[in-house]
């Protein structure tokens, strides 16, 4: 971690989520927030929110990251770094316009933003960059001075992140009968999405088959099967797979998905499975849904004996880690020389993205990159 405790020149740090519904009366609304300008009728969208009232309308994301600012605060207090957090969503309250107008009558101009996703991709990054950019064309319409934004840098490979992942996969595989443990196989599990959205994530120069999406997943999987290797001296076989698949299903996404690997599995004669859900920060609905009810389900329809390990959430090693990105970031703004904190083949994700990483189809404004309008 950074010796100097200098963020210079930010004066705040931003949370930047998703968001989620927080009772039954919200989950429709936030749902027409998630899917606006796509025409979706309210009847399918109470279809749709049916996970959501399996567990009383509540998303766990919002406390979670109530959780994550507590430990961010305490570590950057226990640390001596004196810079403001504040928190706000994309799709649900805090709302993020709301967070930055908060933040400017607050004096804040050179805020720094950490978003809950490690991984490049439009909905992981570039997404929240067109949220950005909108939220600074709101408060320049109000008249308000509008702040200098920048984002930290993708965080999969930091060892902060990657330390409480391998250990929730040791500890998931010690809860395995003993019989089993040593041939269970592990699944490392993600969001899927679109081929063609993968495809093109990352820089221009990383386009091709799966993009940075894939390749920042498959070094993320490949780390922390080697941690396991190494503290067990047990060879586990692994497999990126992947889950929460929505949209048109002629649309090709990224498989397989995790209940078909379960099968499988299970079918090739596996004795045993751990997933991983690396693809996510914290417990949401994603995790609860589609990994503790319905993988749940099929690996014991199947007979097959599964553990899920934990997600990283509010670890103190993770927010330590976000503490060395914002030195790190900073020092970067000041001009000085830095080494990133980064395991692993990839290296260190760039600091700002370039024209074309993660596009969308439909081009728009992006803060905190190359072509922002709001550098």
């Amino acid at each position: 971690m950074r010796d100097a405790l200098d963020a210079t020149p930010y004066d705040a740090l931003l949370l930047l989520s998703f968001g989620g519904p927080e009772g039954p009366d919200d989950v429709v609304p936030f749902l027409e927030n998630v899917t606006r300008g796509r025409g979706i009728p309210k009847e399918r969208l109470k279809e749709v929110g049916q996970h959501y009232f399996l567990f009383g309308g509540v998303s766990p994301i919002n406390d979670q990251n109530r959780a994550l600012l507590d430990a961010l605060r305490k570590d950057f207090a226990d640390h001596g770094l004196g810079l403001p957090i504040y928190w706000g969503n994309r799709n649900w309250a805090p709302y993020l316009t709301d967070t930055l107008r908060e933040m400017v009558a607050d004096g804040h101009r050179r805020i720094l933003v950490l978003a809950t996703s490690a991984y490049a991709s439009y909905s992981g990054c570039r997404q929240y960059r067109e949220n950005l950019a909108e939220s600074l064309a709101a408060l320049e319409a109000e008249g308000l001075e509008v702040p200098r934004i920048d984002k930290l840098r993708h965080y999969f490979n930091h060892p902060g992140f990657l330390e409480p992942m391998i250990d929730g996969v040791l500890a998931s595989l010690a809860e395995l009968p003993e019989e089993v443990r040593d041939g269970a196989h592990i699944a490392f599990s993600t969001h899927s999405i679109p081929t063609a959205s993968a495809d093109t994530s990352g820089p221009v120069e990383g386009h091709g088959e799966g993009g940075a999406y894939v390749a920042q997943h498959l070094e993320v999987s490949r780390l922390i099967a080697d941690a396991v290797r190494e503290r067990t001296g047990v060879d586990h076989p692994w497999q990126l797979v992947y889950q929460s698949r929505s949209g048109a299903p002629h649309i090709p996404w990224l498989e397989p998905d995790i209940c078909d690997h379960l099968e499988e599995r299970h079918g090739s004669g596996v004795p045993a499975v751990v997933i991983a859900p690396i693809g996510f920060v914290s417990d949401h609905m994603e995790v609860l849904y589609d990994l503790d009810t319905e993988a749940k389900a099929k690996a014991a329809e199947l007979g097959l004996p599964m553990r899920r390990s934990a997600t990283v959430g509010d670890d103190p090693r993770f927010a330590a880690a976000v503490r060395d990105l914002v030195l790190e970031r900073a020092a970067v703004e000041r001009g000085q020389q830095v080494t990133p904190c980064a395991l692993g083949a990839l290296g260190a994700a760039h600091d700002v993205c370039p024209v074309g990483c993660c596009p969308a189809r439909a081009p728009k404004p992006a803060a905190a990159g190359v072509d922002s309008p709001y550098a």
